[in-house]
């Protein structure tokens, strides 16, 4: 099996164990190992592909926490280094009645802003199959030229690109920066997942059907749209189209539901040994097939609280859904 490798953000969630909260109300947090490209290879690691992180954290508690966290669901954490430059990053997260999510950060600068082009080595990148990252390290930072690095390095073996954007506006000097760093990326990604409400903002259009078309413009050959409860669709270049609805199930904390469902993705496309040069002709049976287990995933990892630490194996998702089956 080829490694799915990520890149990106790595810093500590500290979710709100009050609902209904704002931030300023709240007096007890959890600390949970996180940052978006983190979770999705955790999902990998722990559904049993293999993982690999690509990033840096600082000389801290946190930083040394988050990479015992990443080993323990098996994730090679060779490309994550530690600097002095700067503390790992922080997030607290508030929760309301329904378990969704708002985010107050403290990484102004943190320790992954300072991973450089240089650090990131061919022996890195051997024997990937996937590529994935976010919008959050896009910004002007050395890490943003570490994207192009790997991005390239991967390209070269014939990788997959995979691009979750995953807006958090408060992380940019201003939205128009945030939106043409995105779609300064957006041609290089070959899978590109965008949830509803960030879909006008990145593309233009409010319409999945005429957003699909602006992507595959510009090479995507797979592009994943989720919708919260509302469930997700998938939409194969070559005219191959799945949806899924949403599993319901009683929200604990949203925290890295879209991560999960991404990841879930990436871990069947490698583990099924779908190459890029068959991407854009998938059929829509391995589609849905792939939507409906990523949807249970997803719905899984709200029923526990955290991110990282909240997906699930291969055998806890089939007692997941077991037990889904013995309700209906």
């Amino acid at each position: 099996m080829k490694k799915i490798i990520s890149i990106g953000e790595l810093l500590i969630d500290f979710i709100s164990r009050q609902k209904g909260c704002s931030l300023k109300d709240v007096t007890v947090f959890e600390r949970a190992a996180g940052g978006a490209p983190a979770n999705v290879a955790c999902a990998v690691g722990r559904l049993g592909g293999r993982s690999a992180m690509l990033s840096q954290v600082g000389m801290d508690a946190f930083g040394t926490h988050i990479i015992e966290a990443l080993k323990t669901a098996g994730v090679d954490t060779t490309g994550v280094y530690r600097t002095q430059k700067a503390n790992t990053g922080l997030a607290f997260v508030t929760l309301d009645e329904k378990g969704e999510r708002d985010f107050s950060f403290y990484r102004n600068p943190s320790a992954d802003l300072f991973l450089t082009a240089e650090q990131i080595t061919p022996d890195l990148m051997q024997d990937c199959g996937i590529l994935h990252f976010c919008s959050v390290d896009l910004v002007d930072y050395p890490v943003k030229q570490a994207h192009y690095r790997a991005i390239a390095l991967a390209k070269e073996q014939g990788a997959m690109i995979s691009f979750d954007p995953n807006v958090r506006l408060p992380l940019w000097n201003s939205a128009e920066n945030c939106r043409l760093a995105i779609r300064e990326f957006l041609p290089l990604a070959d899978i590109i997942k965008i949830s509803d409400d960030e879909l006008e903002f990145i593309t233009g259009f409010c319409d999945p059907e005429q957003a699909k078309q602006s992507l595959f413009s510009v090479g995507c050959k797979l592009f994943l749209y989720t919708m919260g409860g509302n469930g997700s669709i998938a939409y194969a270049a070559g005219g191959a189209k799945a949806q899924a609805d949403c599993v319901p199930v009683q929200v604990k904390d949203s925290t890295g539901a879209g991560d999960s469902f991404i990841g879930s993705f990436l871990y069947q496309l490698i583990r099924d040994q779908i190459h890029l040069h068959i991407l854009a002709q998938m059929n829509a049976s391995d589609l849905q097939r792939y939507l409906d287990f990523s949807s249970l995933y997803a719905a899984y990892t709200t029923t526990q609280k955290g991110a990282a630490g909240a997906m699930a194996t291969l055998e806890e998702i089939t007692a997941f859904q077991k037990g889904l089956h013995s309700v209906l």
